[in-house]
């Protein structure tokens, strides 16, 4: 709700602008008070900072504040990253939306932020109210710690927790929704009831989204990786045409599959039916074999459903790992095993059709990284994805997604699908600027995307990229593509790391520290640092490469070094894409 304002062309003498403008103060105060917000709540400020690694988290504090504003609020949306720990201090109404990243830890752009509120000069917030929504996934163990560690922690700095944390699950819109429509409320001071009816969900959300993927058509399925390789990646090209959706390099497609036929036809023969059951699903009844085909996540067992079967099963070996609380070693007992794996393990674990249903979660959208530009191909979206395939308990494993893709998806399959934008994973805005890529594997996918963008805006700054993988005979994928770019001038450097050539294995982080002077020349020209890939072992060493070549050249302590990276971090010029 704004205030009216005159149009500024009106012919009104001063005087009578002074008393118009009084009178729609006036009319506005009245408003307010019409609908039960106080001019005292019209003024208040809501901060509301989100913790965000692929943009759900920044999706939500938006929502948020469209339903602070319609209360009379006045919403600021600031990342974790652009906020200083000492300004909370200041903050006497706070809402934060955070997700967790990889086993328990921050998103990058709250990481700062984080170690900052955790200092020991931290100063109290006992005049602060504040509220959190946590986004996770409770597959992992872990679940939404990065939003129960910012809860705790602001309770524990002498905040007053206005309302409880709400813990949200991979289909966290409900929740959200719901946290939204009563913390805002409270954050007004209870008033503004009458507008609780306000549409949470962004008024700009395009007609194809989460909840309503678009159809896209399959063009092209290639094998980029040799035949002969002990990995199987695949490029895929799929038509976005007539969705009217468009998309950046950086962002990600969100692929929702279908489970494997075999795997579904395994399961409800092991569970003692024939498919032809009937089950509910959100109200409506459909058969067991469509339910495990197309609703339900089959390969990977919930917690729930392991907890149940040791208790059916009374095995000693389960039972006593998941009575230590052990998470590493029950971790360590599932590793390869799949939901089939544990029925066939445990027949004797009779279970209704019902009841099996209700132990599974349900089945999730894949996330991958765009290997192209949308303004080379704006009709068109490619991905580079490898097919996850291996032997585990004497049977043939599948990933769900990308076999999905690579084994199911026809001509006139549709792949559903819809964009996550990362609005921080961008090319600089400044073409002159250099950007130094590290993407392993298939962490290439964004950086093949970044170069085709750099080429069709005729950017004049340098590009480097550190690529590698196994073998360069096998899995030397885009290889043409890239030599072509280094011909053309566009790749000005190609570092390659391929680990099993030679003798002692080399990785993209070898090469960093090798051309750590250049690398650090690079960085304080003004580029840009971007890493894609796993999370856990390669983006982790990338990082430890980066502040040791960055002390080393740059002749500063660890500290400073530390201080150094940090500050890239708040430019947003090292930002990662890993998972």
């Amino acid at each position: 709700m704004k205030l009216l304002q005159l149009p500024i062309d009106a012919p009104y003498s001063e005087g009578q602008r002074a008393w118009l403008s009084g009178f729609f103060a006036g009319m506005h105060t009245h408003m307010l008070q019409s609908v039960g917000i106080s001019t005292q709540t019209a003024s208040r400020t809501l901060t509301i900072l989100y913790g965000s690694q692929t943009g759900s988290a920044e999706a939500v504090a938006n929502d948020a504040a469209t339903v602070a504003k319609a209360y009379g609020l006045q919403p600021l949306v600031k990342g974790m990253d652009e906020i200083e720990a000492t300004e909370l201090a200041a903050i006497d109404y706070l809402l934060i939306v955070t997700s967790t990243y990889g086993e328990g830890e921050m998103p990058d752009n709250a990481q700062m932020l984080w170690d900052s509120v955790c200092a020991e000069n931290m100063p109290r917030l006992e005049t602060m109210k504040y509220s959190v929504l946590a986004l996770g996934d409770t597959s992992y163990d872990l679940f939404c710690q990065a939003g129960i560690d910012w809860d705790n922690k602001l309770e524990e700095l002498g905040a007053t927790r206005i309302y409880d944390r709400t813990d949200c699950d991979v289909d966290f819109e409900e929740s959200a929704e719901r946290w939204i429509t009563a913390v805002i409320p409270q954050m007004a001071g209870g008033t503004g009831t009458s507008i609780a009816e306000t549409d949470v969900r962004s008024s700009d959300k395009p007609e194809y989204h989460r909840k309503n993927p678009f159809p896209g058509k399959l063009l092209v399925n290639r094998l980029l990786t040799d035949a002969s390789s002990s990995k199987e990646t695949r490029h895929y090209e799929i038509s976005m045409s007539g969705s009217g959706l468009s998309y950046e390099a950086g962002d990600a497609l969100c692929v929702v599959p279908t489970n494997c036929p075999e795997l579904v036809a395994e399961i409800i023969n092991v569970i003692g039916y024939k498919g032809n059951e009937d089950v509910s699903v959100n109200g409506e009844l459909i058969t067991i074999e469509v339910a495990l085909r197309d609703h339900f996540e089959i390969k990977t067992p919930s917690k729930e459903l392991v907890e149940e079967i040791a208790i059916r099963s009374g095995d000693q070996t389960l039972n006593g790992i998941i009575e230590s609380g052990d998470k590493e070693k029950l971790a360590h007992y599932l590793w390869g095993r799949d939901t089939l794996d544990l029925l066939v393990q445990f027949p004797v674990c009779e279970l209704t059709a019902t009841e099996f249903i209700g132990f599974l979660k349900p089945l999730q959208h894949r996330a991958y990284s765009i290997s192209s530009s949308g303004k080379k191909y704006p009709e068109a979206v490619h991905l580079t994805v490898a097919s996850v395939r291996y032997d585990s308990h004497g049977r043939r494993h599948k990933g769900v997604c990308s076999t999905f893709l690579a084994d199911l998806v026809e001509t006139e399959t549709p792949v559903r699908c819809f964009f996550t934008p990362n609005k921080v994973f961008r090319v600089p805005e400044d073409d002159q600027l250099p950007i130094i890529m590290v993407g392993p594997g298939t962490g290439i996918a964004p950086f093949r995307a970044f170069l085709q963008e750099r080429q069709y805006r005729n950017a004049s700054g340098k590009n480097w990229l550190f690529f590698g993988d196994r073998n360069a005979s096998t899995d030397y994928i885009y290889r043409d593509e890239l030599e072509s770019y280094q011909e053309t001038g566009l790749l000005t450097h190609l570092d390659l790391a391929f680990s099993r050539d030679q003798e002692a294995k080399i990785y993209v982080q070898d090469r960093m520290l090798e051309q750590g002077a250049e690398v650090f020349l690079w960085l304080e020209q003004g580029g840009y640092f971007y890493v894609c890939g796993d999370a856990y072992r390669m983006a982790k060493d990338v990082d430890q490469a980066l502040h040791s070549l960055i002390s080393k050249h740059g002749q500063l302590s660890e500290q400073q070094a530390i201080d150094y990276v940090n500050q890239l971090k708040k430019d947003k010029r090292y930002v990662r894409d890993v998972y």
